[in-house]
């Protein structure tokens, strides 16, 4: 999946180490959003369940131990399914991406009920969004429509 080197700084490495011995579940990467005190991390596909633990007692360890926001979005192999991912629970109907040689812009088509959700209170959901699919698959903007 990762088309880009990510080096991880020390911060992010003993983040990692922390969601992996508080949840059992494998974390492939890290995003320490100081605008937004908050910690994304990107779980293994198929750890999600195992990354929030019953009733999301693992998300609130780590919030406690890390004194942030904790959010948490399954790996994906595509920009499309990422885009899913990280929208999540925001029902997706559709996603375009279109290129052109200046950039690179992910079209989201939401159900019109889950606008609010996929944009998230001041706009946190689609700013996640746009810095995973940025990260991993050089993705410019992604606009919900």
């Amino acid at each position: 999946m990762l088309e880009s080197k990510i080096i991880l700084k020390n911060e992010e490495m003993q983040y990692i180490a922390l969601f992996g011995s508080i949840t059992g579940a494998t974390s492939e990467d890290c995003l320490i959003d100081d605008n937004n005190g908050r910690i994304i991390f990107i779980a293994k596909k198929g750890e999600m369940g195992l990354a929030i633990g019953k009733n999301g007692k693992n998300i609130e360890t780590l919030k406690k131990m890390t004194g942030r926001q904790i959010e948490v979005v399954e790996n994906a192999e595509t920009p499309e399914e990422l885009i899913k991912n990280s929208l999540s629970p925001a029902r997706i109907s559709n996603i375009r991406i279109t290129e052109n040689p200046k950039r690179k812009i992910a079209v989201v088509e939401v159900e019109s009920k889950d606008k609010a959700i996929a944009i998230g209170k001041n706009g946190r959901t689609i700013e996640k969004t746009r810095m995973l699919v940025k990260r991993y698959f050089q993705v410019d903007h992604v606009v919900i429509t």
